[in-house]
């Protein structure tokens, strides 16, 4: 089956999310410069365009940042039938391709040694259902991510990724959305910062 591939525009003006209609990772990444996307064949294509600042891969989408020196309605049919060609004639090379058994044994030997177990309260366990369940699935709508980082004192610390990066509207959403949800559900005093990228 061919890929198809549609563009939407996202609550941030400068990332355009480009959706097709099957998987393209079985992991989420976002690659922030070139020399990132070097296992990535599609990425590493889209980095040759000068005006791509950075991508965010995930599912069935890649959400696209651009420099704002262009207008979407100038690079986004481009861009959309670049990445549907792309797809169609080379297909996806997903980043764990080629990875040699050796380096995968590496990398799970070092997560292994790295890994540490963390024990959640019972009020971060609230706060991270509370963002997996409502918050998530809308951010990821709009061509982002959102995690949880840490819950210090009273101030929840999220991380995003994708168009909520550097998104003019992502204080607004944090502050009427995802805080007011946790200051109903959990704790009126919370506090929600965002660590961006």
């Amino acid at each position: 089956m061919n890929y198809s591939i549609y563009a939407e525009s996202t609550p941030n003006p400068g990332v355009m999310k480009f959706v097709a209609n099957r998987m393209l990772v079985d992991k989420s990444i976002e690659i922030t410069q070139s020399e990132q996307a070097k296992d990535i064949s599609v990425a590493k294509a889209l980095f040759n365009f000068p005006f791509v600042k950075s991508l965010y891969l995930s599912s069935n989408f890649i959400s696209i940042a651009k420099t704002d020196n262009v207008e979407w309605d100038v690079i986004a049919m481009q861009l959309r039938n670049f990445i549907t060609d792309f797809l169609n004639e080379k297909g996806l090379k997903n980043y764990t391709e080629n990875i040699t058994d050796e380096e995968r044994i590496k990398t799970e030997v070092k997560a292994e040694k790295n890994t540490v177990k963390i024990e959640f309260t019972d009020k971060e366990k609230a706060i991270i259902d509370l963002l997996n369940e409502y918050i998530k699935p809308a951010v990821e709508a709009d061509g982002g991510a959102i995690t949880f980082n840490s819950y210090v004192g009273d101030v929840v610390t999220v991380n995003l990724k994708g168009a909520c990066s550097g998104c003019p509207s992502a204080t607004s959403t944090l502050k009427g959305g995802i805080e007011s949800l946790l200051n109903q559900k959990v704790d009126p005093n919370i506090v929600v910062r965002a660590n961006e990228g």
